[in-house]
C-alpha cells in the first residue's frame, strides 16, 4: 500500500464534496465494471454492496465473507487510478471495535472512503442512533490511527424503511440523525429513497452538509440536484442490474428464437482487452 498516494486520493476525493457540483458516483461491482467507469471520464467510482455480493455467488445484507468482499474491493481498487469508496453495508461486525477493524482492512487495500448504514438486518428497523454514533465515531478514529482521511458516508435507512407516521417526522429523524451523525465523524448523509425535491431541500437548508441521493428513474436531474445543495449522486445497484437485465435479455431472446442477433454489444472483445492493455 502507498499510503502518500492514498492520502492524495482521499484528500482529492474529500474535495469533490465541497458542494461546488454534484459529485455523480457509479457504484462499481468488479475490476471490469470499475474500469469502464473510468474509461467513461468518471472522477471517483465506489463500490455496491449488492452488485459485489452477486458478483461473488451470494446475496446482500453481509452474506458475502468479508474477506472475499475485501479481496473484490482490492481488484476494483487497483484496476483503477481513481479514488475508490467502498460500500461496508453496517460494518461487518457487531460491536464498533468490529467496524474500527473492517475499515482498517478497506484502508488496506486501497479504499479512501466508505458507505456505513444504520439500518439492521431485520425488517424495518433501524440501529439505536448512539450505537450508530458508536460506530461512526469508531470509523473515523480507524481512519485518522490509519493516516488516511477517508471520507465516511452514512447511509441513514430513514426513507428506505418509512421511519415514523408521516412524511414530517421522517425528516424530523433523518435531520436528528444527520446532525448526530456529523459530529461523530461523519463527511456526507446518505438518506436513500428520499427523492422529493421539497423534502431534499428541507434536509440541505436544514444540515448545511454534503448530502449523497441515490440515481433512480424520476429523481430530480443533475441540474436540480444542485440548485438543491446535493453534494453526491450515487448510482447504487442500478447499473449492475442494468447489465444483469441485459444479459438476461439476449438469453431469453436467444432461448425463444435460436436466433443470435441479440448477442450484438456496443463493446467487444477488442475495447475490453484495450481497456485493460491501456
Amino acid at each position: 500500500m502507498n499510503i502518500p498516494a492514498q492520502i492524495a486520493k482521499a484528500q482529492l476525493f474529500r474535495q469533490m464534496h465541497d458542494r461546488t457540483r454534484v459529485l455523480l458516483l457509479p457504484n462499481a461491482w468488479d475490476a471490469a465494471s470499475a474500469r469502464l467507469f473510468a474509461r467513461a471520464g468518471f472522477s471517483a467510482v465506489a463500490t455496491t454492496s449488492a452488485g459485489v455480493a452477486w458478483s461473488l455467488g451470494y446475496a446482500d445484507g453481509e452474506q458475502a465473507p468479508v474477506d472475499e468482499v475485501l479481496a473484490a474491493t482490492a481488484r476494483i481498487a487497483r484496476a483503477v487510478d481513481l479514488p475508490v469508496t467502498a460500500d461496508i453495508e453496517s460494518g461487518y461486525g457487531a460491536t464498533p471495535d468490529a467496524v474500527a477493524e473492517t475499515v482498517c482492512a478497506v484502508i488496506a487495500v486501497g479504499a479512501v472512503g466508505i458507505n456505513i448504514e444504520d439500518g439492521l438486518h431485520e425488517p424495518g428497523q433501524l440501529r439505536a442512533i448512539d450505537d450508530a454514533v458508536a460506530r461512526i465515531r469508531a470509523a473515523r478514529t480507524a481512519a485518522d490511527q490509519a493516516g488516511v482521511p477517508i471520507v465516511i458516508n452514512v447511509r441513514t435507512d430513514t426513507y428506505m424503511r418509512q421511519f415514523g407516521d408521516s412524511p414530517a417526522m421522517r425528516l424530523d429523524e433523518t435531520v436528528r440523525r444527520g446532525k448526530a451523525y456529523f459530529a461523530a465523524g461523519a463527511d456526507c448523509l446518505y438518506p436513500i429513497g428520499l427523492t422529493d425535491p421539497a423534502s431534499l431541500d428541507a434536509l440541505v437548508q436544514a444540515l448545511d452538509a454534503p448530502i449523497n441521493v441515490a440515481a433512480r428513474p424520476g429523481l430530480p436531474d443533475m441540474t436540480e440536484l444542485a440548485r438543491l445543495g446535493v453534494a453526491r449522486v450515487s448510482t447504487a445497484t442500478r447499473l449492475v442490474t442494468l447489465a444483469l437485465s441485459a444479459v438476461d435479455t439476449a438469453l431469453r431472446q436467444l432461448q425463444a428464437s435460436g436466433r443470435f442477433d441479440g448477442l450484438e454489444s456496443t463493446l467487444g472483445h477488442a475495447d475490453m482487452q484495450h481497456m485493460f492493455d491501456g
